[in-house]
């Protein structure tokens, strides 16, 4: 059966995506920007939560590239589903 993948359609390119631009903002912030480290117990937390958010916006992003949503090319939604109001 072929078919063709959701591709951006998907939510875990979007969430992946967000996850990734945020990640490299605190990331940035936390190497350049003001680490007020007395703030935070001496913990860079700019750069610890945009490390964590890289990785995890990576996870999503391979995730679905890796194993993408394949919709069969036969596939015709239902004509009497009612749309949502």
């Amino acid at each position: 059966m072929a078919g063709h993948s959701a591709g951006a359609m998907d939510v875990r390119n979007v969430i992946g995506s967000l996850l990734l631009v945020y990640g490299v903002i605190l990331t940035i912030m936390g190497l350049f920007g003001d680490k007020e480290l007395d703030k935070t117990g001496n913990i860079n937390a700019n750069l610890i939560a945009g490390i964590a958010l890289l990785v995890v916006g990576g996870i999503f992003t391979a995730w679905a590239r890796l194993k993408p949503i394949v919709i069969p090319d036969d596939y015709v939604p239902d004509p009497d589903a009612r749309p949502h109001h």
